[in-house]
């Protein structure tokens, strides 16, 4: 069986980068999920969104071709082609009313729409 700390990649292969209150965050949603084989925060890009590619997270094992980092506690996994278009980003958390929520701040993005879900590259 392979632990966290022995596929964790290096800090010069971290992907996204997770402030502390998003892994806070995710820390929480993770515990109430159903008893289960590890898993990991998948952040992904697909095609879609009013800007032409859109951001994905979800709850997930790993598998074979994933980029495995630990953040605050947290792991995270990233496909090699999301990577491509994800190396650099940073996702925040926020409770603000307005707003709030998960915020992915890419610098690879050329533009993206108002909502921030959506980005081209």
């Amino acid at each position: 069986m392979t632990t966290l700390a022995q596929t964790e990649a290096p800090a010069q292969d971290t992907v996204v980068h997770l402030t502390p209150s998003a892994a806070s965050q995710i820390a929480e949603m993770l515990s109430k999920e159903p008893a289960t084989p590890a898993k990991y925060l998948r952040v992904f890009v697909e095609a879609g969104g009013c800007s032409g590619m859109q951001y994905g997270m979800v709850f997930d094992e790993r598998r074979d071709d994933d980029l495995l980092t630990e953040l605050h506690g947290v792991g995270v996994v990233v496909d090699g082609i999301s990577a491509n278009y994800l190396r650099g980003s940073t996702i925040d958390f926020s409770e603000e009313l307005n707003g709030g929520g998960f915020k992915i701040n890419n610098p690879n993005a050329h533009s993206s729409c108002g909502c921030g879900k959506s980005f081209s590259a």
